[in-house]
């Protein structure tokens, strides 16, 4: 697979896990772009839970990071509504923060609208609330949501 092909898959995931209201998908340029640094990885899950997805396992979700230091931040994790509740979420995640533990990151922090239902997952994983960007997020009826800021604690580094 290259990573043409896996930038299509994000995008099919993004198009259908992001609720439009909301404005949080990125285009495809935003995607590309990140992905030319070399701090920024992916991580693809199909879904029977495979993290080397083929050509014949439909793409579930995906995650995307970005390294500082010894600090990572969650960029983007979605999985497509016909593949929640089954685990798949949780699978990814987990595979998320231990490559992270595995390249030497002592935090890893993520930022989310205040009623993204993934709130439950991450909180599940041990992140906690650490900030507050009030208004931060404007849905397409021009709502203002709250943005929360979240971090993991991954090693006593």
């Amino acid at each position: 697979m290259d990573h043409d092909d896996d930038i299509d898959r994000i995008m099919e995931v993004m198009a259908g896990a992001f609720a439009p209201e909301y404005g949080e998908a990125w285009n495809r340029r935003q995607i590309t772009d990140a992905l030319l640094l070399p701090s920024t990885r992916y991580c693809l899950i199909g879904a029977r839970g495979s993290f080397d997805v083929t050509d014949d396992e439909p793409v579930a979700g995906f995650a995307l990071t970005r390294a500082i230091v010894d600090e990572e931040e969650l960029l983007l994790f979605a999985v497509l509504p016909q593949y929640r509740r089954k685990g798949l979420g949780a699978t990814l995640l987990a595979e998320v923060i231990a490559r992270a533990r595995s390249r030497g990151v002592s935090r890893m922090f993520l930022e989310m609208r205040r009623n993204n239902p993934a709130g439950k997952l991450y909180t599940g994983f041990g992140f906690q609330n650490i900030g507050v960007r009030p208004g931060y997020y404007r849905t397409a009826g021009g709502q203002r949501l709250d943005a929360l800021t979240q971090e993991l604690q991954i090693s006593d580094k």
